[in-house]
């Protein structure tokens, strides 16, 4: 999407999809197994760091195979352009170029409508709770 990054859901006055407007179909398929590959020793610290930090992003949720082996050829020429004497601008520009289309940044991901949050906590429900309480009343439970 081009433009500014758009807000945070959470930021709106109402839901996007209230707005009316533009709101486009999504077309669905099917994720399949995943494997994602060991990254190569000999890469510039730099592209291992990213590499390393990939598998374990929230969008990594979303990666298929294809998305793995586009990272692993970024990776890749990040680890060429970082190791090599000469730099060229146009050359980094056009590598962080394609990690936006991994959706690294947060900027990135909010362009598209994806949204990274906290992992909700973990709540036992009442009678769980109430069970336990009845169990350590009865001296069952320390």
């Amino acid at each position: 999407m081009p433009g500014p990054v758009p807000n945070r859901e959470a930021d709106l006055a109402r839901p996007r999809e209230r707005k009316g407007g533009n709101a486009q179909p999504v077309t669905k398929g099917v994720m399949k197994e995943v494997k994602v590959p060991n990254g190569d020793r000999n890469w510039h610290p730099i592209a291992k760091r990213l590499w390393d930090s990939l598998k374990s992003s929230g969008q990594a949720d979303f990666y298929q195979n294809s998305d793995w082996a586009f990272a692993y050829s970024l990776c890749e020429d990040l680890s060429y352009y970082k190791k090599s004497g000469k730099r060229s601008g146009q050359m980094l520009q056009t590598i962080y170029s394609a990690f936006e289309r991994l959706l690294v940044a947060e900027g990135d991901r909010r362009r598209v409508r994806v949204e990274l949050h906290e992992p909700e906590p973990l709540e036992q429900s009442a009678a769980v709770l109430a069970i336990a309480d009845y169990k350590k009343d009865l001296g069952l439970e320390a």
